[in-house]
């Protein structure tokens, strides 16, 4: 049996596209591979080139991430509680490339998506929401043209036991000039208050899935304590 693995995660770099109020990364060459021979001792030994390093400044909600409780929740644990188990599961895509920009998703459309594709959810799967932004997400409008969730669609696939759901866009609800043009602020990240849940945000590449559902999603999050997200590495897995 063959194996494909698709990666669904964004490259991260000092010029990327970030959230309003999310500082770029700044990646930098610490110690050049000379540098590192020469002061560790190695160079007078004519070992001249060794082991260059990185210094990396970078937010918990840069690149292709996991929100943690503590995002909205204030003593809840960060990503470091996030349980590994919710992170792998059966995968299931949902297209939303139809929907307007700055449109929110309905509950009743996630029943609409899962009956088109002819699937039942069960507990763990993890549902990807399909916006089509992550086509041009070295874009400026990245962030302004999107669809994203609302509160209902949230909790509804809560309900039905799905606990980490993810999404190409740049948040998981609309947009914020969606936001304000509604007064509704961060609907779906605010179910976060009362129910646990997880998503990820920055996902990319999910026409290479190529199928609604069949493929397994891993995306688990680095190990940060106490910050409110943590990057992760999400690829889905296709078994042919």
């Amino acid at each position: 049996m063959a194996r494909r693995i698709i990666d669904l995660s964004m490259p991260v770099h000092n010029e990327m596209v970030t959230f309003p109020r999310i500082v770029r990364p700044a990646l930098a060459l610490y110690e050049s591979w000379e540098e590192f021979a020469e002061k560790i001792g190695a160079a007078r030994y004519g070992v001249t080139s060794l082991t260059a390093s990185y210094l990396a400044v970078l937010s918990d909600h840069v690149g292709t991430h996991i929100d943690a409780r503590k995002h909205l929740v204030r003593g809840a644990p960060g990503p470091e509680g996030i349980p590994l188990e919710a992170c792998y599961g059966d995968g299931v895509l949902l297209d939303f490339r139809h929907k307007e920009k700055g449109a929110g998703i309905r509950a009743a459309e996630i029943e609409e998506a899962l009956r088109r594709i002819n699937y039942t959810l069960k507990p763990r799967d993890i549902v990807l929401i399909w916006t089509g932004a992550g086509q041009y997400q070295e874009e400026e409008r990245y962030l302004t043209d999107h669809c994203g969730m609302t509160a209902e669609a949230t909790l509804w696939l809560i309900e039905r036991g799905i606990t980490v759901m993810g999404i190409d866009a740049i948040t998981f609800d609309p947009p914020v000039w969606a936001m304000f043009e509604r007064r509704e602020f961060w609907e779906a990240h605010r179910v976060m208050c009362t129910h646990e849940y997880y998503h990820l945000e920055n996902l990319t590449n999910l026409e290479a899935i190529g199928r609604p559902y069949g493929f397994r999603v891993a995306a688990f999050p680095v190990k940060w304590v106490g910050t409110t997200a943590a990057p992760v590495r999400a690829v889905a897995i296709i078994e042919e």
